[in-house]
């Protein structure tokens, strides 16, 4: 189905979410329609946020907003669905636009896998009622099942769109780019020639794609590395309980900038718990870049600012690579929690591979180079 006969069909004026790949051609359109022009287009941190920004705007407006979001992103609205949006507390109707990653029988990523297994369970447990497009959904269909569907809105109810992988086409080209000359790749590569033997957390998406394959060239064991494949935001807090209870090992996190911002809180618990032995480096491209490239918020956030106010001993920008170098030598010598916030070029090489361990396989090697015994 053309992405602008599926955005007819919902006959909505405002969107707001978080970017996903399945969801590329709407993602598309709304840039090139509506750009991120906060009247009617707000890319949010996470989908929690959008969903409570969503339900801002339907209690200023009376109006319908749209939510998107991966499927991943469906435990981050449980809380404001049931507590916020259901019509046993304050009924405010929202239209959830799901990305369906890992659809069982559709080959995926293993962080996907169980949260395929699970959406649309997910979505009946919240009472929300959900409609599965397809390649094969016409527009007549989706109009048919609209209508329905504004019966359910208009009792103070939620419903869903369940998108399938290519269900959507014809998304408009846009070109997403930003003047920062470092490439993450060579970023990373930096990173790995003064950390030695010490703990990498790494965050989901393309930096840990990149981590492993520059582990790969150079020959060396992928002991050290913990890639989080999944759990966008939350690589920080797994490096914070790392680094907590093993005070003896330097824990490096590599970090996105969309990550980040997805779940900022854990600045604030790290600059509170003040790991000694911390380094929190953000490669921030101002980019949702794994997914498509959309802009995140943190293009024009201070996030240095925001580590030292958070409690941080020191924050440091590098915009090329001998800042990068000097601030690394640097966080290497002093005491944490330090952030590094890497400006970054959005791109990545078009043969970029993925990891050839299973995940199970990087925490039990993670493990065993920390000296657990299991």
């Amino acid at each position: 189905m053309k992405v602008e006969a599926f955005v007819r069909c919902l006959g909505a004026d405002f969107y707001t979410g978080v970017p996903d790949s399945q969801l590329k051609a709407l993602c598309n359109w709304l840039m090139a329609t509506y750009g991120t022009d906060p009247k009617y287009h707000v890319i949010a941190a996470n989908e929690g946020n959008c969903t409570a920004l969503a339900a801002g705007y339907h209690l200023a407006t009376g109006k319908v907003p749209v939510v998107y979001m991966q499927n991943s992103g469906e435990g981050n609205i449980i809380n404001p669905a049931a507590s916020l949006l259901n019509d046993h507390v304050y009924g405010i109707p929202v239209i959830f636009v799901i990305g369906w990653r890992g659809e069982p029988g559709v080959h995926d990523e293993p962080q996907h896998v169980y949260q395929g297994m699970v959406t649309l369970k997910l979505l009946e447990d919240m009472d929300i009622a959900a409609f599965v497009v397809s390649q094969e959904t016409t527009e007549e269909e989706l109009a048919a099942k609209m209508a329905e569907f504004r019966g359910i809105l208009a009792a103070g109810k939620d419903v869903a769109f369940v998108i399938r992988k290519g269900a959507l086409t014809d998304a408009p080209k846009v070109e997403y780019r930003n003047d920062h000359p470092m490439l993450r790749e060579e970023i990373i590569r930096h990173i790995l020639a003064v950390t030695g033997e010490d703990p990498i957390v790494s965050t989901t998406g393309k930096a840990s794609r990149e981590l492993f394959e520059l582990r790969e060239a150079a020959g060396q064991w992928h002991g050290h590395d913990f890639l989080t494949v999944g759990s966008m935001g939350h690589a920080s807090s797994i490096a914070l309980g790392i680094a907590l209870q093993r005070p003896d090992q330097r824990v490096w996190v590599v970090d996105g900038d969309g990550a980040a911002l997805m779940h900022m809180g854990a600045m604030a618990v790290i600059g509170t718990a003040k790991p000694k032995n911390l380094i929190h480096i953000v490669i921030n491209n101002g980019a949702h870049e794994t997914v498509g490239g959309m802009p995140t918020a943190a293009g024009k956030t201070d996030l240095c600012a925001v580590a030292r106010a958070c409690g941080y001993i020191s924050a440091v920008r590098a915009e090329n690579f001998d800042a990068l170098d000097a601030a690394l030598r640097e966080a290497k010598a002093e005491e944490g929690p330090i952030l590094i916030e890497a400006l970054c070029a959005i791109g990545a090489r078009a043969d970029l591979g993925r990891p050839t361990t299973t995940a199970m396989e990087n925490k039990e090697r993670f493990m065993e180079a920390l000296g657990v015994k299991r």
